[in-house]
């Protein structure tokens, strides 16, 4: 730990992200009374299938004490809790995919969205796994038109919808025989996730793996509740 990390800590003791007390240590994804509490995804309940990807993985389902944590991190706009909630990603990949990745990348916000934000919530999560990882990150992706929030639609073909065609490849995207990681913080229908995977397979990546904190609980190839950006 850096000496202004150390600062920080002192100034600023880390939280829980999900009870919000003290963490006892800073480091630590959560307090132990919660990470005992967390809804886990383990085995095949942690992967799902998303069109133009190789697989994607989430460590937690996206209820309760969980989604609470996430609208606090994106809606109340607490930038810290995105490193707590990135080590459990990390984790996670390192667990589902431990060959390693070659590049992150993320989902991209509209720039009206990311003006009413302030920053892209998923963009702080794939950073933060990368530099837990050692792997390169940095944007791929841009969405070139605003939509309305995937968490305002109910049914799956109204999502997809909406995501069709409204991302792009940043020009001079590369991604020749890359394993590409792609991050986003909630999986519900994947069409977010799809579109973008599809667009980073264009760029010549060689494998496109999704990674989520959460996923819908649903069965193995949808999630069945209504979640947030994909």
């Amino acid at each position: 730990m850096s000496v202004g990390e150390k600062v920080l800590d002192l100034l600023f003791p880390p939280k829980c992200p999900y009870c919000e007390t003290i963490l006892d240590n800073p480091r630590a994804p959560a307090c132990r009374p919660c990470q005992a509490k967390l809804p886990w995804l383990e085995g095949r309940a942690g992967e799902r299938t998303i069109d133009f990807a190789d697989g994607c993985f989430s460590p937690l389902a996206y209820e309760d004490m969980v989604r609470e944590a996430i609208h606090r991190y994106k809606f109340s706009r607490v930038r810290a809790l995105g490193k707590p909630l990135a080590v459990l990603m990390a984790q996670c990949l390192e667990a589902r995919l431990p060959q390693g990745a070659d590049y992150i990348c993320w989902a991209p916000l509209s720039k009206k969205r990311l003006r009413e934000r302030g920053f892209n919530q998923a963009e702080l999560l794939g950073r933060e796994v990368g530099r837990l990882r050692s792997i390169p990150v940095g944007p791929a992706l841009k969405k070139v038109r605003n939509t309305a929030p995937q968490s305002d639609l109910e049914e799956e073909s109204a999502r997809r919808a909406n995501a069709r065609g409204v991302y792009a490849l940043l020009p001079g995207t590369d991604l020749t025989g890359k394993r590409v990681v792609l991050v986003d913080d909630v999986v519900t229908s994947g069409a977010t996730l799809s579109e973008c995977a599809a667009l980073l397979r264009q760029a010549r990546a060689e494998q496109v793996f999704g990674l989520t904190l959460a996923r819908a609980r649903g069965d193995t190839k949808r999630g069945g509740k209504k979640g947030e950006n994909c």
